[in-house]
């Protein structure tokens, strides 16, 4: 308990849990979207923070972190991105799929049964990265359909997703969003919106039911991640045995083999059928004899 005691004191704006707290705080929330899109907004409703969509028992959930509705019912998603993930089995970072996986699931969720295509909202995915995925140092990059063969022709399906890369070092941001990716690096205040940030965080840290509901997290995660190791690790047992039960009967029906063939008195297709050998097999340890 202690260690997570320490832990939730050096939470910063990069962990999940104070990001969605922070936020979950209007202000802030709707400002940092006014200044990324260099929009006016005149107020933002909060659908669920930390939404969990799960469209079929078989379909994989994701969770997401804040999604908010504007006055103009444009719906946005932000998602803290600290690590650049790869999946292992094939090699290849997993941010693209995992993007278009958010927007499909949050289109699923947005379109009631029955209801036409059109009235789908229009949709911001942003994903805040504190890595540059693309390599190319812009401060934003945004993503829309476009034809191909027309790359002014633009597919109006209302749907952008954005990458911020808070590493970034060019392109057309206002001090605001500087000043934020500035605090999301190295937790440094050089502006008012920054102050306003920072200043919750600290709030946030005060709080004792705050604290309580992070710890408390923390400990169910715990126990989830040992109940999927003992889990795995009573499974690879049970295929270790099992496969100790095939090797055995295995090497049990060769040595069979052998002592047939060593009196010689039987046939090779005769020990191949009384066996569960193959012919190949039986011919094998003829010529090995």
């Amino acid at each position: 308990m202690q260690d997570l005691a320490t832990k939730f004191v050096n939470l910063t704006i990069q962990s999940d849990f104070i990001f969605k707290k922070v936020m979950s705080r209007k202000r802030i929330c709707k400002h940092l979207l006014e200044e990324l899109l260099q929009i006016e907004i005149a107020d933002i409703n909060y659908l669920e923070a930390e939404k969990t969509l799960e469209p079929e028992y078989t379909s994989r959930g994701i969770r997401l972190d804040i999604i908010v509705a504007d006055d103009k019912n444009t719906h946005y998603n932000l998602e803290m991105q600290v690590k650049n993930n790869k999946n292992p089995d094939t090699d290849t970072y997993v941010l693209p799929k995992r993007s278009r996986y958010y927007q499909a699931l949050l289109d699923i969720d947005l379109l009631q049964k029955g209801q036409p295509y059109d009235l789908l909202p229009p949709t911001f995915i942003i994903f805040i990265c504190v890595f540059d995925f693309f390599e190319k140092g812009n401060y934003v990059y945004t993503f829309k359909k476009r034809c191909l063969e027309d790359l002014e022709l633009e597919l109006p399906d209302e749907a952008t997703t954005m990458i911020l890369n808070t590493k970034g070092t060019h392109g057309d941001i206002s001090q605001d969003i500087k000043s934020f990716y500035d605090y999301v690096n190295n937790h440094i205040v050089t502006t008012d919106f920054t102050k306003q940030i920072d200043d919750e965080i600290s709030y946030l840290k005060l709080d004792t039911k705050v604290r309580r509901e992070f710890m408390l997290m923390e400990a169910r995660l715990l126990d989830e991640r040992r109940e999927g190791k003992a889990e795995g690790i009573a499974e690879g047992k049970e295929i270790g045995i099992a496969e100790g039960k095939e090797i055995g009967l295995a090497e049990e029906k060769l040595a069979t083999a052998k002592r047939m063939l060593a009196k010689g008195c039987y046939s090779l297709e005769v020990i191949a059928e009384l066996t569960n050998l193959s012919l190949a097999d039986v011919e094998k340890l003829k010529e090995e004899a």
